[in-house]
C-alpha cells in the first residue's frame, strides 16, 4: 500500500497532531504523517513530532511581508516534500484563497463545534452562553470562508448544567482525537469524494467512539 503522504500544520500543542501521528503508526493505516509545519518557532507540538522522528519546518509568519508571501512559500515547501494531503490542527492563521483551491479537496481542519454553529474562535464559551444543549466537533474540508466547507465527519456532546468552558472543551477534544483520525484515513484511503459540496463516503461508519452520551 502506498501511503499518503501527509503534512500537519500547527501553531501550538498539536493534541490532534499527536491523536494523527499515533493513528499513523498502524500498519493498515493509509496516510504516513511526513512533515509537521508550524507558523510559530515555540509551538510545543515541534518538540512532539521530532520526538516521533518526524521531519518538522518552522515558517515564522513575522518573517513574511504578507500572507499571499507566507502561502506561497508554504505551498513551495509542502511541494518539495511532495505532500499529498494537508491537516490544520490549530494552525491558527487564515489562508489565502489562492492556498486553499491549490490545495482544494486535499486539505481538512478539525474545528471545535458542529458547524455550520459557532464558526471562530471560543466556540465553548459561545456554546453555554447560547444555552444548546449539544456542542462537539466538525472535521471538514477547507474553503477560503472561515470554518467552512464539506464536512467529513461531526461528533457530538451533551452539554451539561456545570459545565465551564474548560470541561466542556476537554469533552470535546476527547472526540476531536476519534474523528479526526477517522477522517484522514477516509480522505487517504480514497473512499470519499466531493459531489456539489457535499462529502460522499463510500461504506463508512461513524466511528464507534464518537456517540452521545452523559457520560462521554
Amino acid at each position: 500500500m502506498q501511503k499518503k503522504r501527509t503534512a500537519v500544520l500547527i501553531s501550538g500543542r498539536g493534541s490532534n497532531m499527536s491523536a494523527l501521528i499515533s493513528a499513523a503508526k498502524a500498519p493498515d493505516f493509509p496516510a504516513e504523517i511526513a512533515l509537521v509545519v508550524s507558523n510559530r518557532p515555540n509551538a510545543a507540538g515541534l518538540g512532539v513530532a521530532r520526538a516521533a522522528g518526524i521531519r518538522t519546518l518552522v515558517l515564522d509568519h513575522k518573517e513574511f511581508a504578507d500572507r499571499i508571501a507566507f502561502d506561497a512559500s508554504l505551498d513551495a515547501h509542502l511541494r518539495i516534500e511532495s505532500i499529498d494531503i494537508v491537516c490544520l490542527a490549530g494552525f491558527m492563521r487564515l489562508l489565502t484563497p489562492w492556498l486553499v483551491e491549490r490545495w482544494r479537496n486535499r486539505m481538512i481542519n478539525i474545528h471545535p463545534s458542529l458547524l455550520p454553529a459557532f464558526p471562530g474562535l471560543d466556540t465553548h464559551e459561545r456554546a453555554i452562553a447560547a444555552g444548546v444543549r449539544f456542542h462537539g466537533c466538525t472535521v471538514h474540508f477547507v474553503r477560503a470562508e472561515m470554518d467552512s466547507g464539506p464536512i467529513i465527519y461531526q461528533a457530538a456532546v451533551p452539554v451539561l448544567p456545570e459545565d465551564t468552558a474548560d470541561v466542556l472543551g476537554s469533552r470535546v477534544l476527547r472526540q476531536e482525537h476519534v474523528i479526526y483520525p477517522a477522517a484522514l484515513r477516509l480522505l487517504a484511503s480514497g473512499r470519499m469524494a466531493v459531489e456539489e459540496e457535499r462529502v460522499q463516503i463510500d461504506n463508512a461508519r461513524m466511528p464507534a467512539e464518537a456517540v452521545v452520551s452523559p457520560k462521554v
